[in-house]
């Protein structure tokens, strides 16, 4: 049975109180009053099928229908509980599952729910397909000519491709939750291939194929959806994608990806919202194989507040900025061996503008840059410190960021760049603190900077060039006992 009142949550109850009064402290953000969750009683209880290892047979007993039926017949309000059962080992393992209205997908501690790695079972249908047609699913093809990389998702839909593992569409106050955990086997051979989800993904990148897997979880026009305390592993491409919803929150996620750390896992970013406002992302622990959280266009009024990263790419707004982004509250962030640290990206063939973005209380550990505000993306892991010269009409304008209380306590490099003088970055610098930086680890273009006190010791004035403006004392920051002590803690 589900444990609904546990001691270890209290705390979290209690610091609620400075989510409800971050406005007064940080500015603006999810304009919601967000209060922990609560998990729904349930409308069914289901017990596991398999039990033991998970075996290559079991993809011929798949509990997709058996799911399936017990979401459509549950009530709005109500769950449906996965459980553990009698057995000491037992799991389910489905195909795609969609969502209704109103309802829950509990999973209780213990309980595993495995994504099939059946492509078929995944396949997007395509009304072009003829009778023996091969499924793209579980494929790779080369990327034709005139085919942006942010409208690769859309046309996947429209020719065929893969259905996420868990969707959500048009439909309100949907929820998933529990101590369980969702596994969608990226590592895994897909059936009837010699290579798995992320071997497909990772050899897709030298050329920029274009490649089909599925996604854990995917939202659209879910209002009030509800990510609580579940843990999201393996998946096979991103975990949680968001669109065109207003009220999302995720509290007390557990992201790992991949969960052995041997493994390579491409381009599976943790939660990654777009079109969308009003979305808090709090309590939660996020280690995966790309950006920990992307914010996408179109997005406003976000608060990332009380998170751990763990490796992936980062706190990152973009690539694509075209719609804006703005808006945003990141507070008490802890990034820990991460890529880069707060990252914003993007070019002329996707930018757009982003303002009023604010960063405090963020603190970072072996992170090799720990500030990234770049219009110089050129699709990878990080941004080069100086201009693709790219040819585009997209232009990214960032505006009205603030950067306070922010402390690395290892060395790494900063880039704040605009893209010319008609578009030029601002951004204010209050108590930042890098950690043994030197001034050839400062890469400054087209920049107005305002150093407030305690100000910085990054070594703007040595750094910067003709095309930046700084205004403030520039002081180095007070020397003081380390502020992120006691905070970098192993993931949970």
């Amino acid at each position: 049975m589900f444990q609904r009142d546990r001691a270890v949550l209290r705390p979290w109850t209690v610091a609620c109180g400075l989510m409800l009064t971050m406005g007064a402290v940080a500015g603006a953000q999810d304009t919601r009053q967000v209060v922990e969750p609560k998990i729904p009683s349930a409308c069914v209880k289901l017990e596991p099928h398999l039990k033991g290892a998970l075996r290559e047979q079991d993809e011929e007993k798949l509990d997709t229908e058996r799911i399936q039926k017990a979401i459509d017949g549950c009530k709005p309000g109500m769950a449906v509980e996965l459980l553990r059962g009698t057995a000491a080992s037992g799991y389910f393992l489905t195909g795609p599952l969609e969502m209704r209205e109103g309802v829950t997908l509990l999973i209780d501690k213990d309980v595993t729910l495995y994504g099939s790695r059946d492509p078929k079972v995944y396949e997007t249908p395509n009304p072009d397909a003829k009778p023996g047609d091969p499924i793209k699913c579980g494929t790779s093809m080369p990327r034709p000519a005139a085919f942006p990389v942010q409208l690769a998702a859309t046309a996947a839909a429209r020719r065929g491709g893969c259905r996420p593992l868990i969707t959500i569409n048009d439909a309100k106050n949907v929820g998933i939750m529990g101590d369980g955990t969702i596994d969608g086997r990226g590592y895994a051979k897909i059936l009837g291939k010699d290579y798995s989800w992320w071997q497909m993904a990772r050899k897709a990148q030298p050329t920029d194929d274009l490649y089909f897997n599925p996604r854990l979880i995917q939202a659209n026009h879910a209002d009030g959806l509800v990510l609580y305390r579940v843990h999201l592993n393996n998946s096979p491409n991103f975990h949680v994608g968001v669109n065109n919803t207003n009220g999302f929150t995720a509290w007390g996620v557990h992201l790992q990806t991949p969960t052995d750390k041997s493994l390579d896992a491409r381009n599976t970013d943790g939660i990654d919202p777009g079109t969308s406002q009003n979305i808090t992302v709090a309590y939660s622990w996020i280690d995966n194989g790309d950006d920990n959280i992307a914010i996408k266009q179109g997005v406003s009024h976000m608060s990332v507040i009380h998170d751990h990263f763990y490796s992936g790419h980062g706190m990152s707004i973009g690539s694509e900025t075209v719609l804006g982004q703005s808006y945003l509250v990141v507070h008490d962030l802890v990034e820990d061996h991460t890529s880069s640290g707060i990252r914003i990206k993007s070019n002329v063939k996707r930018g757009g503008p982003a303002h009023d973005l604010i960063y405090k209380g963020v603190c970072m550990k072996d992170v090799p840059i720990p500030i990234a505000i770049s219009p110089y993306y050129t699709n990878q892991t990080v941004e080069p410190f100086e201009d693709p010269k790219y040819t585009g009409d997209k232009i990214p304008d960032y505006k009205g960021i603030t950067l306070q209380d922010i402390y690395s306590e290892t060395p790494g490099d900063v880039l704040i760049a605009g893209l010319n003088d008609e578009h030029r970055t601002q951004v204010m610098l209050q108590n930042v603190t890098i950690k043994g930086i030197k001034p050839s680890q400062v890469h400054l273009f087209y920049d107005d900077l305002t150093v407030r006190s305690p100000g910085t010791n990054i070594p703007l004035r040595e750094s910067a060039n003709p095309t930046v403006k700084l205004v403030g004392d520039g002081e180095k920051a007070v020397e003081q006992v380390d502020p992120c002590a006691g905070k970098f803690v192993p993931m949970q």
